[in-house]
């Protein structure tokens, strides 16, 4: 009788030599195997040493973005936490007051910003609904916290260090978009 997937094998039922017996072939190919692994590159790595290398589409830590000037470039128009599917983002905006201009680029600004990384997916739907690029994903990981609280990010948590006076700590906190910038300029 033959089925239908003709995966079916007849079972071989001859009587097992004198090798099979005492297994010693199947316990060499078994060391065999232990030694092919012992000499393959290791998929750990120690990690305060070395830093792994990830994909150019990781998605990290939320940063709120400055203009070249040092503004911040939130308008506070609420299209990141419409487009959040988790509902991970609030806000509330503000006018800006007169004498501030050199604070906010626009009229409207985020008074209150926070993001709840207990809720936040990652999927990186805040950073293509803003028109003016004010956050973005950056490549850091998102740490460990032993309390609720810890995870919630303000505002002073996301934004990123101002360009005019610190500007070493705001190219690394670019990352690769810095490089992008530079190419795209």
């Amino acid at each position: 009788m033959q089925s239908l997937t003709s995966r079916a094998k007849q079972v071989d039922r001859k009587p097992m030599t004198f090798m099979e017996r005492i297994y010693v072939w199947e316990i060499f190919k078994g060391m065999m195997i232990t030694l092919k692994h012992f000499f393959k590159k290791k998929a750990t790595i120690s990690y305060p040493e070395q830093k792994r290398e990830f994909s150019p589409v990781f998605r990290g830590l939320h940063v709120l973005n400055r203009d070249n000037e040092g503004r911040e470039r939130c308008t506070a128009c609420g299209l990141c936490a419409v487009a959040c599917p988790a509902e991970a983002i609030t806000m509330e905006a503000a006018e800006r007051l007169p004498g501030e201009e050199n604070l906010y680029r626009e009229e409207k600004y985020a008074a209150k910003y926070e993001i709840n990384m207990l809720r936040c997916i990652f999927c990186g739907l805040c950073e293509e609904a803003c028109p003016k690029d004010a956050i973005y994903l950056s490549e850091t990981f998102a740490p460990s916290n032993y309390q609720r609280k810890g995870l919630i990010y303000g505002k002073n948590d996301l934004l990123i260090p101002d360009p005019v006076t610190k500007p070493e700590e705001y190219k690394k906190a670019l990352g690769n978009r810095a490089k992008q910038q530079e190419q795209a300029n």
